[in-house]
């Protein structure tokens, strides 16, 4: 009982892949007898599990630091330090990122893979929030300045952080309609949503926009946190896009030759 099926993994060869479970075993036997081999995969979690935990930490732990807690700062530097507006702009489009995350999660993903390993939650949680903590405590900090060329540094990269959540909410949405109208034949077109026109230029969007946010709440908040933070986003969502793209040439190759996998001419 205790290898329930989403923790069975199956091959054909040892170390090979492993087979998905919607193949039937007598696809696969070429005569009476087949062979096959178990391996344990570990304690798994389902997705939507998995990136509910993953993301409900940064949003409440980020609140956490907003309120400023006496177990954190200095109550007296707390209270004779004015707050500048950034910080609480910080703090509304931080939230709204992560909420984002999680009401799309619930309401628009469709995940192919049922479970992942717990380890990789584990792994997940650490950096998101881990990063989480070392971002919040900078910007809530009562001896936080403010960006070098105040208000309009500020506004300008607000408004691009903005366009670009609602950019990566257009693109999900867009994926998740083609992913249940049943037709998998071609790849997704551009909409009347100016936000999905990316479609035109690069394979993976979604992973563009989710950059693009990072990068301008670096420049919003302009501390050395967000900046590492945001260039390990830009690595991994590359990595990840770069491994898509490969894919889409395979199933849509006409459709994608032409288009960078995540930023155009770069990647």
């Amino acid at each position: 009982p205790q290898w329930y099926p989403s923790r069975v993994g199956l091959q054909l060869e040892r170390n090979g892949p492993y087979l998905k479970d919607s193949i039937n075993i007598q696809s696969l036997a070429v005569s009476s007898i087949i062979t096959l081999y178990f391996t344990d995969l570990g304690q798994q979690v389902g997705w939507t599990t998995f990136f509910l935990t993953e993301y409900t930490g940064p949003l409440l732990i980020y609140l956490l630091f907003y309120i400023r807690l006496s177990t954190i700062y200095d109550q007296v530097e707390s209270t004779k330090n004015f707050r500048h507006p950034v910080v609480h702009l910080a703090c509304f489009c931080h939230c709204l990122h992560y909420i984002r995350h999680l009401l799309e999660t619930l309401f628009v993903h469709k995940f192919s893979g049922g479970h992942t390993p717990l380890k990789n939650m584990i792994k997940g949680c650490a950096f998101y929030w881990g990063f989480t903590s070392w971002i919040a405590y900078y910007i809530n900090h009562p001896r936080y300045t403010p960006p070098s060329f105040g208000h309009r540094q500020v506004s300008f990269a607000a408004l691009a952080f903005l366009m670009c959540e609602a950019g990566n909410h257009f693109i999900n949405v867009a994926l998740a309609h083609q992913n249940h109208s049943g037709s998998k034949a071609c790849f997704p077109s551009p909409t009347y949503n100016p936000f999905t026109w990316l479609f035109l230029l690069v394979s993976c969007p979604n992973y563009t926009y989710e950059v693009g946010s990072w990068i301008s709440f670096a420049v919003m908040t302009q501390t050395l946190p967000v900046g590492i933070f945001a260039f390990l986003m830009v690595i991994q969502m590359s990595l990840w896009a770069q491994k898509k793209h490969k894919l889409y040439l395979k199933r849509f190759y006409p459709e994608v030759r032409r288009k960078a996998a995540m930023i155009p001419v770069i990647f």
